[in-house]
């Protein structure tokens, strides 16, 4: 089923990961106007688009307001709509609002064309400025409780360590 659908002001735009430190799968949730969507991306999608929206952030004003904690957390038991594929984010100067735009990945023909009996499901949420510092903060929270960088090489260790290029 194809999901299409903008949120002009949602109640929450959140992520989370569920599973262990090395197994973990991320989730983005967007809810508002009575509806929840959830997504499933990479622990990589997730820090870009926090990082790309601190960027935004970086050049307009403080936000006063700040969004509810429970705002960030996630439904119970989400269902996926789909997986994230393309992420756009902008912001919206006639709105105020910071654009996160969230495409599901989709097979691609040998020209790297989408199939052509594809439709691609889309979410568009239309954040405050402090919705969406609030989400890179919880953002940051939630890769960062992941797996620890070897000091070495940077790479992520599992529990029992792990095979260290630098240490040959």
């Amino acid at each position: 089923m194809t999901t299409y659908r903008d949120f002009d002001a949602p109640d929450a735009f959140t992520t989370t990961a569920v599973g262990r430190p090395g197994e973990r799968t991320f989730l983005i949730q967007v809810r508002g106007e009575g509806e929840t969507i959830t997504v499933k991306c990479e622990k990589s999608q997730v820090a870009a688009i926090a990082h790309y929206v601190r960027e935004l952030l970086a050049d307009l004003p403080d936000s006063k307001d700040a969004p509810l904690p429970e705002a960030l957390s996630v439904s119970p038991n989400p269902d996926v709509a789909f997986v994230v594929g393309p992420i756009g984010v902008a912001y919206d100067r006639e709105l105020d609002r910071i654009v996160i735009h969230l495409d599901e990945m989709v097979d691609l023909d040998e020209e790297g064309e989408p199939l052509d009996d594809v439709v691609a499901s889309r979410i568009r949420g239309f954040l405050t400025r402090a919705q969406a510092l609030a989400f890179c903060d919880h953002a940051d929270d939630v890769v960062g409780a992941g797996r620890p960088n070897c000091r070495w090489c940077g790479l992520p260790m599992n529990i029992d360590g792990h095979p260290c290029p630098r240490m040959n």
